[in-house]
């Protein structure tokens, strides 16, 4: 039995929703992973390092507002532009669960921190050890990538903005010029009133 445009629109609103809600809960998976700490040590003995997600990479956060413009855009577009959309937040979600993942076993950071906390070019952070942040990061990521999945599948029945938020096109711009040159409006009128078609 096939379905009836109701129950099509409310699918579609339903899938939108989703994509929306995994977007939402990814950005704020991954922006708050990467202000928090995500490796800590020593150096020298005595002194504490920390480093947080943003200063082992950029590129979790980054993404994240990548994916977020991308769901607000998702509005503006229909066709193959919500698909290429859709493809843009898969990519920077599985993005950004690899960068965060990477993020997880990387001591760079940590070991220009201890560079720069003993003056030392060739310093190394010791007894180090790892925070559950970046793999929060890691699943605000996935998010992402089920949101642009979703996008690309289920996208194209998505409602969009009204054709009244449109760009005017250049037909009904030369159309309204062409009155302009008519004259004033109450010019219009008077030819109205001969009979003449002011628009001709």
């Amino acid at each position: 039995m096939p379905s009836s445009p109701r129950s099509d629109q409310s699918g579609a609103r339903r899938s939108l929703g989703l994509m929306l809600l995994l977007t939402a809960l990814g950005a704020l998976l991954v922006l708050t992973a990467v202000g928090r700490t995500w490796a800590e040590g020593r150096v020298g003995g005595q002194l504490e390092l920390s480093v947080s997600g943003s200063a082992v990479s950029g590129l979790p956060g980054g993404l994240a507002l990548v994916a977020l413009a991308a769901a607000v855009a998702v509005f503006a577009v229909r066709g193959a532009g919500r698909l290429a959309v859709g493809a843009l937040t898969l990519l920077a979600g599985l993005g950004t669960a690899a960068a965060a993942a990477a993020g997880a076993f990387d001591t760079a950071a940590l070991d220009a921190e201890a560079g720069r906390k003993l003056a030392l070019v060739s310093a190394q952070a010791e007894q180090v050890s790892r925070t559950a942040w970046p793999w929060v990061a890691v699943l605000g990521g996935l998010l992402f990538a089920l949101a642009g999945l979703l996008t690309v599948l289920s996208g194209r029945g998505w409602p969009a903005m009204g054709a009244r938020y449109d760009a005017p096109t250049r037909k009904a711009t030369a159309r309204q010029r062409a009155v302009a040159d008519r004259g004033t409006p109450a010019e219009l009128w008077q030819a109205l009133d001969r009979g003449e078609d002011p628009t001709g």
